[in-house]
Formats: C-alpha cells, structure tokens, sequence
C-alpha cells in the first residue's frame, strides 16, 4: 500500500492506495476525525449492493452512521438527487462535526462531496472510490453536480480530509469501466509524463487480464501527477486547467448526447484524440497520431459520434466550457508531451478538427 499527501493552501490530506486500504479508515475516526458526531454515507446504489457490508466492517464503532443510496453513474449528479441527499442529511440530524462518506464510482464522490460542501456551509468529507475513473475525480475537492446544459456547472473547490483507494474493488469491474477511468490515466501521461507514457503505450495491449501491480504502478502515477498539480494550484486560477485537457469536446458530447448514454472516459479519450489533433495542427506536435488512435482502438476505445449529433449543437455546448472567457472557447493542447498550454480556438478549427473525428465513423 502507498501513501501520498495533497498539500493545498488550507489543508494536507492523504490518500491511500492499495489492497486492503480500507483498513486506514478507522485511523482516520481515531486521528483527523476523532470529534465526529455522525456519519453519513453516500453510496453509488450498485457499489451498495456489491460492498456495503465490506465498508461497515471498517466505520469506527464509536460513531453512529446512516446509509443513503443514490443512482449509478451520471445520473446521481442532479439536483433532484442532491436535494434527497440533503433532506436525509436533515433528517438524520448531521451537524457541523459529521462526515459524509463517498463510497462510489466518480459520480458518487462528485455528488457526495457536493452535499459536504453545502450542509451547513461545507462539513467534513471522505473519498472511498471504487473505479479506476475515480482516481482521478476523488482527488483534488473539486466537487460537482450537472445542468442539463453543461457538466459539472454546479459546484465548489472542497476537499476530502481523506482519499481512500481500496484496489481490491477494481477486481469486480467490467472492462468497460476499466477502459473508462484509464483515459485519465492516459491523460496524465500526455500532460505530464513523456516516459510514463511511453510505458503505457509499450506495455499496455489490453483491460482483459491486468497486472495487479502494474494498475496499482498507474494509479499512483496519475495521482502523484494530479496532486503535485492540486498543491500548486488548488482553484484552478493557472495550471490546473491543464487536467481538463480532452475534456471540453468530451463533455460537450456527454452533455449534448445525455449523461450516462456514453461513459465520461469514452467522452474524454474522443476529446483527447480531438486536442491531440488541433495540438498537431497548431503546434506540430512531434507525436504519431496515427499510431496513438490504432493503440487506442486495440485497447478497444470508439471515437464514433453519432450523426444526429451536429457541430453546431457541440459548438454550443463547447461555449457553456469552464474555462471559456467572453466568447473565446479556450483549449487545452500540447506544445509538446508533457508541455500543455491554453491557447484561444477559433470555430472554423473546431470544425476541422470535429470532421476529423467523425471520420473514423466512416471506417
């Protein structure tokens, strides 16, 4: 088992990583979270199922919990869902010193930390993930809901007093959900780390029977490279921004297709291989992208968009992006492998670039 630490402005954490990390949770009720009153735990409803009696054996003795169950996936991340939340939060009476627990995919830790933030001004919170996509939402506090209009536009910067990465439930994940949370994996490699990502694209030829110490070998490394990020720059007022890179055109396709009609990780890898190509463009970007997308596909990624999806409907979408200032859609691209910047896009090569893309549907 590892251990890293996030260290922000106002606040260090750990996370955990590894078989059997669970363990560290009744440490942390006798240490950071000695004074709790009450715990409530958020859980993704199919993780429930699979685990709640798992993580009951590790909750402290001491404090008394409820337990609330929420949908799986995207559709956890709407206000409706939010507002039950906070009503069994009210009704459960939690006060200024609970904790909430999110026990789940990313969605569930999105939606759980968002309630945290927002009971009574923002109460304690911790992480427990169980996907591989997770490595990447739990750390950070960046903490969210959806609009139908845009993903993640309702939100805070809170982060969790723990990050608890138990490897033992990636075991029972489908290989889609596998292949989903390894996008951001390949994502850090390509902002960061031009030798990690060397190792992936060498080693790494398929999600049906991976090395339990080489998955662990990954997580920790897009961790490490999204936490040395997160200390530098917590409110992503500069480089954080650099983490969204695929993102922008990934969740415009999640937003305008629907949420939960196609898995965040499938929306970013489209996204990435969309920067990658205007990075090309913009840059000569000393990349094979040829090479990249038939690796990708082999590992079994889809860069279809569907045809009753215009440019135009993308485009808008694309507009209502986080980081868009004014009317200048910005981007996050790549001068180089690990040297990403934000550059000013204008519509005529986000056009190119989404007729690129579409042409691998054609094939």
């Amino acid at each position: 088992m590892e251990k890293m630490e996030v260290h922000t402005r106002n606040k260090t954490y750990p996370i955990w990583v590894g078989e059997y990390a669970l363990e560290m949770i009744p440490e942390i009720f006798k240490d950071k979270l000695s004074d709790a009153t009450k715990i409530l735990v958020i859980a993704d409803k199919h993780v429930s199922h699979l685990y709640k009696e798992k993580l009951k054996k590790h909750l402290p003795t001491h404090v008394p919990y409820a337990w609330k169950e929420v949908p799986q996936g995207e559709a956890a991340k709407s206000m409706a869902v939010f507002e039950s939340c906070i009503t069994e939060a009210l009704e459960q009476n939690l006060d200024r010193k609970s904790c909430i627990i999110a026990f789940g995919g990313g969605a569930a830790g999105d939606l759980a930390g968002y309630v945290s933030a927002s009971y009574m001004r923002g109460i304690r919170f911790l992480q427990v993930p169980t996907t591989i996509l997770a490595h990447d939402s739990a750390v950070g506090g960046k903490v969210a809901i959806n609009h139908p209009l845009g993903k993640n536009m309702i939100g805070h910067f809170h982060q969790p007093e723990a990050v608890i990465f138990d490897t033992n439930f990636i075991n029972s994940l489908p290989e889609k959900e596998v292949r989903s949370g390894f996008a951001e994996v390949i994502k850090h490699a390509l902002i960061k780390d031009k030798t990690f990502l060397h190792q992936l694209t060498s080693t790494l030829v398929s999600f049906e029977k991976m090395d339990s110490d080489f998955l662990e070998m990954c997580l920790c490394k897009g961790i490490s490279i999204k936490a040395d990020i997160v200390s530098e720059d917590e409110t992503e007022q500069g480089i954080r921004a650099f983490l969204n890179f695929g993102h922008t055109y990934g969740h415009a396709l999640e937003a305008t297709i629907g949420y939960g009609r196609i898995t965040h990780g499938e929306a970013v890898m489209i996204g990435i291989v969309y920067a990658l190509y205007l990075s090309k463009k913009k840059y000569s970007l000393d990349l094979d992208l040829s090479s990249f997308v038939d690796w990708i596909k082999r590992l079994g990624y889809s860069l279809d968009v569907p045809e009753t999806i215009s440019f135009d409907q993308l485009f808008a979408a694309m507009k209502r992006d986080k980081k868009t200032i004014g009317s200048s859609i910005r981007f996050v691209l790549l001068e180089e492998i690990g040297k990403p910047v934000i550059v000013e896009m204008n519509q005529e090569d986000l056009k190119e670039a989404d007729q690129f893309i579409r042409s691998f549907s054609k094939l």
